[in-house]
């Protein structure tokens, strides 16, 4: 076993793919398929299964890969620390739903951060590609919810990708409006008062169903709806209509103002926000740092007496 081999599983790891792999490591994928199928059977394990599809990690893999990291992030060390270099830079990656205090964590994370060089990424992405980022180890970190809807799809997803979901808070179902809506004088909203308004949701692409969708109740009756991508876009169409969107009802007025407004709805749903990582990794400092954060916040800025605190 070599270091070059453990690079390039991590590489095939990052890229989920031999031949864009190969690409980015300049070598040939003969040459690349070659060194880890030795890799493999030095180890006796099967790191990739490799599919008409494409390639998965497998459980040992996610294992190895786990320990191949770690001795790389080592070699890294000593060889900066013997190239004059202070600092290493530091990698941390998180996928989630479309949340808005999670980027306020992150936020917080940069900026307590006093290393000279990082490399952080926060994707905003779909329900089903957040789970797929960190069962094939693309993201420490993923942040989503679970309810009684969801649940038993999501824990079989979770136990097959070899997954652990930590919860962090749970909440009841609200409407997320722009400051001006003509419902925003109510208290509580029903699903008859949302009937005659706009509903927005964000797009899943072709895991397009109620397991996968970002918003925490179904209003597949409604009769006008808006499909969305990204949170910008979300936010303006909701200060500059009357449309609606469901969710957490936490908000960050640093980014907001008081432009976006919650409602309660009326509903005995309980959701419950968490985070996911892969079982055989364990947390780097970094992302153990975000969660410490991100728990903090929660438990000291959004959440009132009626949230149940996890």
């Amino acid at each position: 076993m070599t270091l070059q081999q453990l690079k390039y599983a991590i590489e095939i790891a990052n890229c989920g793919s031999f031949n864009e792999a190969a690409k980015r490591l300049f070598i040939s994928q003969p040459s690349l398929s070659k060194a880890i199928k030795e890799l493999e059977v030095e180890l006796g394990i099967g790191i990739f299964e490799r599919t008409n599809r494409g390639i998965s990690i497998s459980i040992d893999g996610a294992e190895f890969l786990g320990y191949a990291r770690q001795i790389i992030e080592q070699t890294e060390v000593l060889e900066n620390r013997y190239h004059g270099e202070r600092f290493k830079a530091l990698h941390f990656s998180l996928s989630t739903q479309h949340y808005a205090f999670v980027v306020d964590a992150f936020i917080k994370l940069m900026k307590s951060n006093d290393n000279s060089k990082y490399e952080f990424t926060l994707k905003e992405t779909k329900t089903y590609e957040i789970i797929e980022d960190v069962k094939t180890l693309k993201s420490d970190i993923g942040i989503l919810y679970t309810n009684d809807l969801n649940s038993k799809v999501m824990n079989k997803l979770f136990s097959d990708s070899n997954i652990k979901f930590t919860p962090l808070f749970n909440v009841t179902p609200h409407v997320f409006v722009g400051k001006n809506h003509p419902l925003l004088n109510k208290k509580v909203v029903t699903m008859e008062d949302l009937a005659s308004f706009p509903f927005i949701v964000f797009d899943q692409g072709e895991k397009n169903s109620l397991n996968f969708s970002e918003e925490i109740l179904n209003f597949s009756n409604t009769n006008k709806s808006i499909v969305v991508n990204d949170r910008a876009t979300l936010s303006n169409l909701l200060t500059g209509s009357d449309g609606y969107t469901v969710g957490t009802g936490v908000l960050v007025p640093a980014f907001n103002g008081d432009e976006i407004q919650s409602i309660p709805i009326e509903s005995d749903q309980i959701v419950t926000i968490g985070w996911i990582s892969h079982k055989n990794i364990k947390l780097s400092k970094i992302a153990a740092k975000y969660i410490e954060i991100l728990n903090y916040d929660i438990a000291t800025k959004y959440l009132e007496f009626n949230y149940c605190l996890l």
